[in-house]
């Protein structure tokens, strides 16, 4: 687990959804590689990313083990129980909670809402100062860590009273001396926060949650049914137990929130404190007190267990708090709390800045024009990042609290762009594939070929020299003369296609020499001059035509590529030759408008003896040889071809691809 200071983060069990960032007021939490991290410098420990995270990758880090080795110390421990408890314990009872806490071993049990009571008087006696100064209440630790932290110049400005939690503590100190323990127990992770701050050092034992201390009782096996109901210890509370609803402290302290006279203004929840504080700063308004809390009402706080909505939880709170009226002695009450009059309830705060400064606007143009926004329309603000607008994103950025990633459009973005590329490489690394299956199925059919040809080389010079000569020997008159003939032309034949093999197979080498690529093509075309119907036209887009080339191999390539053209446009058409070429590399595009090549042939045609011509019309060894020659090139040879007038005019287009400067094989 990474640790904060009071709240950790489960590496595997965060989803990186950035609910957590979105609810975080002091923007405490860093994303970085993938992982939320929560930052203890900057956290005020409201304990929103607990509330909220579905995972439960945010856990309060537990105080069972403190609470148990004070309880095991032998010394007096008290429990002081938050006002709250209402609204958390509604299986069990408000008093029946007092009975398992004194099971589980605590000498007293006390309700922080008596200390609530004392700061309610002390917040009314600082507004009857009339002393002309502004305050901000200070009941709520978080509050007060966000001022430290994000409103230093603010510090002036926080109420000099301690929390309820800190007065009951010297309340019962005062009481039952300076030796007692105390473990306080509430709803609020921000206690634990406050319980070591060094401006209240030792006034706090320890801190738990309702949601630890459920998990204490279950552990320790104390049951309900095991324990009777108990009242808490003296003193006891008044309307100090409406401290966790919104607007309990001005009840208990009998102030009024006089929206005409506007000198005390409240707020609470995590957006609404945090823009109260900013309209505080700029000076918007000249309220007097500005009462806050970080959640709405600490009957909300993250340390909450029920599953009551917020009414349901307020309808518990005012209902102990009027069974709590009907059985105290108001005079007894006030005596009570006139006794701790001269208790010192003050306290002092310190700055504690952890703001950033802001980036320039350059800065924050550059940052958003990573993530593709040039233009402020195309600054969504559509919140997912976890932040409420682009530019609030690209200011954390900035700051090392965010990444680009966070950008919901922008990751989508490139997803479409990676999905693209992917397929992109996924259809080449198709055609590589389909080429090398069919250079391996080439090179075995080469191997065969030329093995092939070998062994009927010797034996098919024999039939031709003997032919040769009988031929020779027979006069015009012999009666087998057109059977020798017959069998001197067979044999040629033969001899023309094992040769045809040979150069398939690559027996023989290419010899390599500078030579202009416009001039091949242009002698080419002179070597089969092209049928009256058809028209031929080269364009030479070279400005450097010098290759090297064997000459009359690709002399041979392009015969071949012209001779195969012609065929193909037995009803006339069109050549078109272009030469094209970079610093590496020249083309030959031969262009024919003929029948084409029907697409499930295309894949066979430069496999031997296969001729899309009528029989005795072709070898089916000339695109073979010419596949064989360009490879002994180093180069590549491409056809792109239409057998269907359907699909737009039919034709063929052989590319032969050579590079500049060879490679002697």
């Amino acid at each position: 687990m990474q640790s904060g200071r009071f709240i950790e983060t489960v590496p595997e069990r965060c989803r990186v959804c950035y609910t957590c960032v979105r609810e975080c007021p002091a923007k405490a939490i860093r994303i970085a590689n993938g992982q939320a991290e929560i930052l203890p410098e900057r956290c005020i420990g409201c304990g929103n990313c607990v509330r909220v995270c579905s995972q439960d990758a945010k856990q309060v880090v537990s105080s069972i083990p403190q609470v148990r080795q004070l309880l095991d110390s032998g010394a007096k421990v008290a429990a002081c129980l938050a006002p709250s408890f209402p609204a958390e314990f509604v299986d069990l009872g408000p008093f029946r909670v007092v009975g398992m806490l004194r099971k589980l071993g605590f000498g007293l049990v006390a309700e922080v809402a008596f200390g609530a009571d004392l700061v309610a008087d002390r917040y009314r006696r600082l507004l009857n100062a009339r002393d002309g100064r502004r305050y901000i209440s200070t009941p709520c630790p978080a509050v007060v860590a966000y001022v430290e932290r994000y409103h230093p110049d603010l510090v002036p400005n926080l109420a000099p009273i301690v929390s309820p939690a800190v007065a009951i503590s010297r309340c019962l100190k005062r009481l039952h001396g300076p030796d007692l323990r105390i473990v306080f127990i509430g709803p609020c992770v921000s206690k634990k926060q406050e319980a070591a701050s060094p401006h209240v050092p030792g006034e706090i034992d320890a801190v738990l949650t309702f949601q630890e201390l459920r998990s204490l009782l279950e552990t320790e096996g104390v049951t309900p049914d095991q324990v009777q109901d108990s009242d808490f210890d003296p003193p006891h509370s008044g309307l100090g137990a409406l401290f966790p609803i919104s607007r309990g402290l001005l009840q208990a302290a009998d102030l009024r929130e006089d929206l005409m006279a506007g000198q005390i203004i409240t707020a609470d929840g995590r957006q609404d404190f945090v823009e109260a504080i900013k309209e505080f700063a700029s000076g918007a308004f000249e309220a007097k007190l500005l009462e806050i809390l970080c959640c709405n009402g600490c009957i909300m706080g993250p340390g909450m267990s029920a599953p009551l909505p917020l009414y349901a939880r307020r309808a518990r709170v005012s209902e102990f708090v009027r069974q709590r009226a009907e059985s105290i002695d108001p005079r007894e009450f006030r005596q009570t709390l006139e006794s701790f009059d001269d208790l010192d309830l003050t306290r002092r705060y310190s700055p504690d800045d952890q703001r950033i400064p802001a980036p320039s606007d350059h800065d924050i143009g550059e940052i958003l024009a990573r993530m593709g926004k040039f233009a402020p329309e195309e600054e969504l603000n559509c919140g997912a990042c976890g932040y409420d607008s682009c530019r609030e994103h690209a200011i954390a950025i900035y700051k090392g609290l965010a990444e680009s990633e966070m950008c919901l459009p922008y990751t989508i973005d490139q997803l479409r762009r990676t999905i693209k590329e992917l397929a992109v490489s996924n259809e080449q690394l198709a055609s590589v594939q389909e080429a090398l299956m069919h250079s391996e199925k080439l090179a075995s059919m080469g191997q065969l070929a030329a093995g092939i040809a070998h062994e009927i080389n010797n034996p098919l010079g024999v039939v031709l020299m003997y032919s040769h000569l009988l031929l020779d020997e027979a006069n015009a008159d012999h009666r087998l003369k057109d059977d020798l003939s017959m069998i001197v032309d067979q044999a040629d034949r033969c001899k023309k296609i094992v040769q045809g093999l040979l150069h398939f197979a690559r027996q023989n080498k290419v010899v390599l020499q500078p030579t202009d690529v416009t001039e091949l093509v242009d002698r080419s075309l002179r070597t089969v001059p092209p049928p009256e119907n058809i028209m031929v036209w080269s364009e030479h887009e070279l400005d450097d035509p010098t290759a090297e080339l064997d000459r009359d191999q690709v002399i041979q390539v392009l015969t071949n590529l012209i001779t195969n053209a012609y065929a193909a446009m037995p009803n006339g058409g069109t050549l078109r030759i272009v030469t094209r070429g970079d610093a590496d590399k020249v083309s030959v595009a031969v262009t024919d408008t003929g029948v084409g090549i029907a697409k499930d042939r295309l894949s066979k045609i430069f496999e031997p003896f296969y001729t899309t011509k009528q029989i005795g019309k072709g070898t089916g060894l000339g695109l073979a040889v010419a596949y064989g020659v360009i490879k002994m090139h180093r180069g590549d040879i491409t056809v792109e071809s239409n057998a269907d007038p359907a699909d737009g005019p039919t034709g063929t287009t052989f590319t032969v691809i050579l590079p500049r400067k060879g490679q002697q094989e």
